[in-house]
């Protein structure tokens, strides 16, 4: 099998190629012939050696995290898949390799079924970006997904990203009015995914955060870095809140102070908490058409380290995928 590693070198920030063995799965595991996986920011900061001494355990480390493709053969605890079953998974980043490879083993827990409908490169974008925006709307904003709540204005910073354009068709599925900011060059784009009012990061208006039609934010999705809260506070209603999907100490010291304050404007860390049933619930959404990945470029695993490159420049609009 070939996979590429991601071993932290400290000149060398590139994958390297190498062949290993197939892996086996385990009692509660399924082995998958990849069809396609997505890169997000967290898989080169671990490569990069940013997240130690927590992430990743050992060296070398295979990257990705969010795949889809076939099951080849299951654990004897698996129950509900079997070979020959097309599936979207989110593998362990504690475990055995990830998605930079032809295979890899993941948990039945958070492995779903794709239908026909969503294919291997549409479900591959949905685990961790997808999973972050259904975190932060449903769980940390309390939106309601079937438009029943009361309605909500939503700023999304970066919205043309992974994360971001996952978040604002999600949010469009409840009562909201949204504003999104991203690049002049995506924002027909955005618009076109529902935004209701669109900024450009880039003009005087947008590095305010200031909406078109004067709206103060229920709720910020905060996909984006280096905004400082100063910035967020005046844009906020009475009760708004700020949940930042990428949170840092600056992030994690407002939120302490906020709670000791007793402040009625508040930012709030995202810690994403994975699970089968919301992958599964995104999966669904794809196959009605209710909500779509974007595909920023497609490489071939041969290939993976212009993937690598493309997602470190930062750039992207929607999800980098890279086909075993």
């Amino acid at each position: 099998m070939r996979m590429v590693t991601g071993e932290y070198i400290k000149q060398q920030h590139s994958p390297n190629h190498v062949e290993i063995s197939i892996p086996t799965p385990t009692k509660h595991e399924v082995l998958l012939k990849l069809e396609a996986a997505s890169i997000n920011p967290v898989d080169w900061k671990m490569q990069k050696g940013e997240l130690r001494p927590f992430l990743p355990f050992h060296f070398p480390n295979i990257p990705l995290t969010d795949v889809a493709g076939e099951v080849v053969e299951t654990g004897a605890g698996v129950k509900n898949f079997k070979a020959g079953d097309k599936v979207v998974a989110m593998l362990s980043i504690f475990g055995r390799g990830g998605g930079l490879a032809e295979y890899a083993v993941a948990n039945k827990n958070l492995t779903v079924f794709r239908p026909p409908e969503v294919s291997a490169a549409e479900g591959a974008g949905l685990p961790i970006a997808g999973l972050t925006a259904h975190q932060a709307l449903t769980y940390s904003a309390g939106i309601k997904l079937d438009a029943s709540g009361p309605l909500a204005n939503i700023l999304i910073t970066a919205a043309s990203g992974g994360v971001g354009l996952y978040a604002l068709q999600l949010a469009k599925l409840g009562n909201t009015h949204v504003t999104a900011t991203c690049g002049a060059r995506n924002m027909d784009l955005v618009k076109t995914l529902g935004a209701d009012e669109v900024l450009d990061y880039k003009t005087a208006d947008g590095a305010a955060l200031k909406s078109p039609s004067g709206l103060k934010y229920d709720v910020v999705i905060h996909c984006a870095a280096g905004i400082p809260w100063s910035t967020f506070e005046p844009q906020l209603s009475s009760k708004g809140k700020v949940i930042d999907v990428t949170p840092g100490p600056a992030t994690m010291w407002r939120f302490f102070r906020g709670k000791i304050t007793f402040s009625r404007k508040q930012i709030v860390p995202l810690l994403l908490i994975p699970k089968g049933k919301n992958l599964a619930y995104l999966v669904k959404l794809v196959k009605e058409g209710k909500l779509k990945t974007v595909v920023d470029s497609r490489h071939p695993l041969n290939k993976a380290e212009d993937a690598w490159a493309k997602s470190i420049d930062g750039h992207a609009t929607g999800k980098i995928i890279v086909e075993p």
